[in-house]
């Protein structure tokens, strides 16, 4: 059943009540009802106000509007004087009775026409709009405009305006001043908006289509001249403290603290923050409205850069209200930090801050230095997303994780070291240690530089330790620090200055020259990414320039064994300036990388070609780029770079006995002189499995140059005479061994093998390799050999050569074969190569161009 006017329609239906009659009551009812200084009270925005319809027609039979009679003035006298009423004094209106004349009339039955009103243009709220105050308008319907009023003292300000639709329709509201020119429109949520002077200025709120009906709260705070402002408590501005909290009200435009502090305090706002998922934000400005900072995303600081008192305003972005805390920790005069004592070198014992960081936030630790100087930060367990920085009392930056390696202490005093979470996914336990650089607390005993020292093994027993060992340097020397690959480690002189940036050797970069005589220490630690508990990592500390401890070195011929030692360097003892042929080699015969450096420490060469631009003393270091332990065994070879006084070897090695030799040591170079002139073809042939590794070799000529890379097939270029240099294999560096040389262009020639016959090859120790010719004269268009063991073991590879040598890629490998070849026109070469075993082989040279074939 629908609600009923009920002072006008106790007693009867509408239909047997006249129009003018149910307006006027309606009239009455509504302003008491719905009227906005009502709302402001408790409970002032009903449903039934807001779902209200605006008055209809009733029946044809009925005046139509536009010929009722006008509102008695008793009527409008008390409509207008509801409606002006105080805001904050008015009786909140309750869903009784009286709401429901809002409501849309019974239905009417009526064979005549409906004529409907005018849109209803009745405002039910507006008046005086006191600052900091929050005014409900429960209804606002149809083309009515809410007028609302408030004044702001002289000079411009900048207003916070809280304008929230709560219901209905969309609303539109603007301000004006009081000339009526327009300041700012007001969107659904919190809004600034500036004003040039002072003066009463009006709110006017309408529907934004000039038609429905919707509630809404207005609030209005200056910036400037706000309404009132809670002085914070001095605890705000500690790190230890919850700081204060309360709760804004829904609708609330801001809410003012204020506080004073000394100009260039530099604070951060830990809350609130955006982090949160609530809209709070804070702003802090001066008393002149001059703005410092609000509420970040990050960790930014705020400098009050201008003498206060301050304000802090308090805003909720959706006008929804919750509950807020407020904390500004200081950043200069920091108070309230956890205290961390100066941590020594090595162990940091108690010397450690630690806490649980959370996304997004900020922890303290408070340190203090009675000097000024460079300090180690060490922090372990935050994430990628979390950072530090070093702040001195003034709250002036000095550093962070990413901008030095260490940090420089300008003077004695406070210092504080924040940490912050980032945006990280969870909380994280974290340790922190600070360790003076200037100091010697808990620093090792003295160590030597000599090449012979023993390695130093640092213990890391804590994650964020950080270690220190001296040694005594001379101005000049050239120092190189080796250290595990994934250790850190620098120069430092005793104030704590570093002397270089890469005492660790880099290509290109060998070491620190120290600038004067006295004591210096290595500092070093394990990254926390490579810490584990009982960790532990090696340290050398070696002088470069007039190095000591390393074994001597002067040149030496060819085929004479090199002294294989544990030390990682030699002396090198040079009578005369020239270039020498440098090899050097591990225990297993292995290359390995060396430099070569003059007495003041620069590099002079690496193996190979290595020339010594004077007499003197020079060192030679193995693998230079690590931590080489003193039991792992090396071998060097220094010798002439032109060959002289080797064996002599010849070319006919098909038919004479192979040259023998052996290596006796590791690194062994071995060189034999070639009998054969400048522009020969020759082969190197040597028994061997076909999965064993060739003994390395290369041709050089009187020079010393190369002629060939590998001597396997060589084309004799550059100055005779020619030689071979040879040396062992990789995991076998000693042993005997046997070549043979072949000249392929020149007499004597090799055997003819025949077309279409069999020969038979018999191989051993002393005859690994058969050579035969085959004329010009005698060629088939494709050559055709076929080969098989028929006794004794081992296997066979078979090559065919051209006039210039080449093979054309015509070989083949196994205990029987079958090659098919097409070598270019005029005589070829052909050569059995075994891997001297005894055996006997059937060979048969067949026409491959025929169709039978």
């Amino acid at each position: 059943m629908r609600p009923r006017l009920p002072a006008l329609l106790k007693h009867g239906n509408s239909r047997g009540t006249p129009r003018l009659a149910l307006f006027v009551a309606a009239v009455l009812t509504v302003p008491a009802l719905l009227v906005g200084p009502a709302a402001a009270e408790p409970g002032g925005v009903t449903p039934a106000a807001i779902t209200a319809d605006a008055p209809t027609a009733s029946t044809a039979t009925a005046p139509s509007a536009a010929e009722s009679p006008a509102v008695s003035p008793a009527v409008s006298a008390t409509t207008l004087a509801t409606s002006a009423s105080t805001p904050n004094r008015a009786t909140a209106a309750t869903p009784s009775a009286p709401t429901a004349a809002l409501a849309t009339e019974p239905s009417r039955t009526s064979s005549k026409a409906i004529t409907r009103d005018r849109q209803f243009t009745r405002s039910f709220c507006g008046g005086t709009l006191a600052l900091g105050t929050i005014e409900k308008c429960g209804l606002i319907i149809g083309q009515a405009k809410d007028t609302w009023t408030f004044t702001t003292p002289a000079g411009s300000d900048t207003l916070y305006v809280q304008f929230r639709q709560v219901a209905g329709d969309s609303l539109s509201a603007a301000i004006h001043d009081e000339d009526g020119a327009k300041l700012c429109d007001l969107g659904a949520n919190l809004n600034t908006c500036r004003t040039f002077r002072g003066g009463t200025h009006t709110v006017t709120v309408t529907t934004a289509a000039g038609a429905g009906k919707g509630a809404y709260t207005l609030s209005v705070e200056s910036r400037r001249n706000p309404s009132a402002c809670e002085q914070l408590p001095e605890h705000v501005f500690s790190w230890a403290s919850a700081g204060i909290s309360g709760s804004l009200p829904a609708g609330l435009a801001a809410r003012c603290f204020t506080f004073d502090q000394p100009v260039g305090t530099v604070l951060f706002i830990a809350d609130p923050h955006s982090r949160h998922t609530s809209k709070h934000r804070v702003t802090i400005v001066d008393t002149q409205n001059w703005e410092f900072c609000a509420t970040h995303w990050s960790d930014a600081n705020c400098t009050l850069s201008k003498a206060g008192p301050y304000r802090v305003f308090l805003e909720e972005q959706a006008g929804v209200g919750a509950a807020y805390t407020i904390r500004l920790p200081r950043i200069s005069q920091a108070v309230g930090c956890a205290a961390l004592p100066l941590a020594p070198f090595g162990d940091p014992g108690a010397a450690i801050g630690q806490g649980t960081l959370q996304p997004n936030r900020r922890a303290c630790h408070a340190f203090t230095t009675t000097t000024a100087g460079r300090v180690e930060v060490r922090v372990h367990g935050l994430s990628a997303f979390a950072s530090w920085k070093l702040y001195d009392n003034a709250g002036t930056y000095i550093c962070d994780q990413s901008s030095v390696q260490y940090c420089a202490l300008p003077t004695a005093g406070q210092y504080t070291v924040l940490l912050w979470g980032g945006n990280d996914s969870r909380e994280r336990a974290y340790q922190l240690t600070v360790t003076a650089l200037h100091r010697n607390d808990g620093c090792a005993s003295t160590t030597g530089t000599s090449w012979d020292q023993p390695t130093l093994v640092v213990h890391q027993t804590s994650p964020v330790q950080t270690n220190c060992h001296p040694f005594e340097g001379r101005a000049g020397d050239r120092m190189v620090v080796y250290a595990a690959h994934d250790s850190s480690a620098w120069l430092f002189d005793q104030s704590g200055i570093r002397v270089c940036d890469t005492p660790q050797p880099r290509s290109g970069a060998y070491g620190c020259v120290l600038p004067a005589d006295g004591t210096y220490r290595v500092i070093s630690y394990l990254p926390t990414s490579a810490w584990q508990a009982g960790a532990t990592y090696p340290i050398q500390i070696r002088r470069l320039s007039d190095a000591a401890g390393c074994p001597t070195l002067v040149p030496g011929g060819y085929d004479v064994p090199p002294v294989l030692s544990g030390i990682r360097c030699r002396t090198l003892e040079i009578t005369e300036a020239g270039d020498f042929r440098l090899r050097t080699v591990s225990a297993d015969n292995d290359a390995v990388l060396s430099w070569v450096h003059d007495r003041e420490g620069q590099q002079i060469c690496t193996p190979g070609r290595c020339t010594f631009p004077a007499a003197g003393r020079y060192t030679l270091v193995f693998d230079p780029l690590r931590v080489v332990e003193p039991d792992v065994e090396h071998a060097a070879v220094l010798a002439p770079w032109a060959p002289s006084g080797c064996p002599t070897v010849s070319d006919t090695g098909w038919r004479d006995a192979p040259h023998r030799g052996a290596f006796q040591v590791a690194g062994q170079l071995n060189c034999l002189q070639l009998s054969s002139p400048a522009g020969a073809y020759v082969v190197l042939s040597q028994p061997k499995e076909p999965t064993e590794r060739p003994t390395e070799t290369i041709v050089v000529d009187s020079t010393g140059n190369q002629a060939c890379r590998q001597a396997a097939d060589c084309l004799l270029s550059g100055q005779a005479p020619f030689f071979l240099l040879y040396n062992g294999v990789i995991n076998k560096p000693t042993g005997t061994y046997g070549l043979a040389f072949t000249r392929l262009d020149g007499p004597p020639a090799c055997p003819v093998l025949p077309l279409d016959a069999d020969t038979t090859v018999t191989t051993g120790p002393n005859r690994f390799v058969a050579c035969y010719s085959i004329p010009a004269d005698q060629r088939a268009a494709r050559e055709g050999l076929t080969w098989k063991r028929t006794t004794g073991t081992g296997v066979a590879g078979v090559e065919i050569f051209g006039s210039q040598g080449f093979n054309y890629s015509c070989s083949q490998y196994g205990a029987e074969g079958n090659l098919r070849c097409n070598p270019p026109a005029g005589p070829l070469t052909v050569l059995v190569e075994t891997d001297g075993k005894d055996a006997t082989y059937r060979l048969t040279r067949w026409d491959a161009s025929t169709p039978t074939s």
